[in-house]
This record gives structure tokens, sequence and C-alpha cells, in this order.
């Protein structure tokens, strides 16, 4: 395949709306803008969140408490199965691992274990935080959970 082989798919690019192409076209005259008024004229219409000069919800409703998500942990999650399926017994698993077999994707703060599913290869592996069933059943197969 080369360069001037590509096209888009079939029936994905469709020609821009002709306005005001005359009275026969559908959108001729006013163009579809209707007449008159603020969303007829150019540059018209209201800004995101205007609501006729009530004052907006966004300035209605409150702001006050605490919110964690801003300052939250978030971490990548991956189940004991997953393990189970792409990797080896005896196996050292890390997030660089995790990583180039494409269980995580490396854009939150950290990896946790969940204890989903059943495990009978013996695994090392190294996380930033693991689920009380998760290291009981790492352990049960003879594999060690470590905390980073």
């Amino acid at each position: 395949m080369h360069l001037h082989d590509l096209s888009p798919a079939p029936g994905s690019r469709r020609k821009p709306k002709r306005l005001g192409c005359g009275v026969g076209s559908g959108t001729g005259k006013t163009a579809g803008k209707g007449h008159k008024g603020q969303k007829a004229r150019a540059g018209g219409g209201v800004s995101r969140g205007f609501e006729g000069g009530q004052m907006p919800i966004q300035r209605r409703v409150p702001k006050r408490g605490f919110n964690n998500a801003r300052h939250a942990t978030n971490y990548e999650v991956v189940n004991l199965k997953a393990l189970e399926e792409r990797f080896e017994a005896g196996a050292e698993i890390t997030a660089v691992e995790l990583l180039s077999v494409g269980l995580i994707h490396g854009n939150l703060h950290g990896v946790k274990i969940l204890a989903t599913g059943d495990i009978s290869k013996a695994f090392n592996v190294k996380a930033n935080a693991f689920s009380a069933k998760a290291v009981e059943k790492i352990a049960a197969a003879g594999g060690k959970a470590e905390v980073i």
C-alpha cells in the first residue's frame, strides 16, 4: 500500500451544505437562519451556559466544601486472572512488564492488583498497592507480593 492508494471510507466524507444558493435549494434567502433575531446576525448567538438573562446554574449553585477528586490517588487496576493468562510461572511482574503486555496504560499514579480470578502459578509481583485477598491468593500459589 502506498500513500496514493489511501482514500476515506465510503460515506464518511460529505460535501458541505451550500447556504444561500437560491430559493429552490432549501437553504436559500436566509441560509437556514430564519428571520432576524440574535442567532440570525453575523457572529450572533449566545455564549455557553447563557440562560436568557436568568442567573446561570453554574453561578446559582453554591461552591462550598471539599472535594477529594483533585487529591485522590488513582491506580491502574490489574486482576489476578489477567496475570495468570499473560505471564509464565516464576515471572517477576513489575509495572514495566504490565505496560509491555498491554495490561496498563501508564497514565495514572501506580498499579493496584485486585483478587478477581484464581492463580495457580507462582509470581513475584511488585506493585504500588494490593487488595488483601490478592496478597492471600498470591501467597497461596507460592508467589510473593511486594509493595513498592
